[in-house]
């Protein structure tokens, strides 16, 4: 395990719009608050053609190779995540979804392109008083988060 304090810094209540592709708008938002890191949760509904990472396609095999889903008609959503720097500076967000539509659900992370479908609401719950960061991972390929 690895971890780090931070504190907890300005509250932000956000609605993202119809067509809006959900990681880019929050990352835009958060260099435009200068947000560095924090946590947030969404709800709402999410378009038909949003995109998933699903899963591995081998449990444990490497290099590892990503699962993708493509969503086929409007969902309702709710998803929780963080945001944290990359090695450049540059906020990322790290979010999953669960996604229904009548008794069918899928959950996933978002980073391949999620599209709001009329609304989606998120708080963000800023992050002070942390250098943690998103880092490259050589085992893996991924960047990973390291509390520091």
């Amino acid at each position: 395990m690895m971890y780090s304090e931070a504190k907890q810094g300005r509250v932000f209540v956000i609605r993202l719009e119809d067509g809006e592709i959900i990681h880019e708008k929050v990352e835009a938002f958060a260099k435009e608050h200068s947000i560095k890191a924090a946590a947030l949760i969404a709800v709402g509904g999410i378009d038909k053609d949003s995109r998933l990472v699903v899963g591995p396609k081998e449990g444990r095999s490497k290099p590892v190779t990503p699962m993708e889903h493509v969503i086929k008609d409007v969902c309702e959503i709710s998803g929780t995540g963080t945001l944290f720097p990359d090695a450049a500076g540059n906020p990322v967000l790290h979010m999953h979804m669960a996604c229904g539509r009548s008794a069918e659900t899928v959950t996933g992370c978002i980073r391949k392109g999620v599209k709001v479908w009329h609304v989606l609401e998120l708080v963000l719950w800023e992050l002070t008083d942390t250098n943690s960061a998103r880092l490259p991972d050589k085992e893996t390929g991924f960047e990973l988060l390291v509390p520091r």
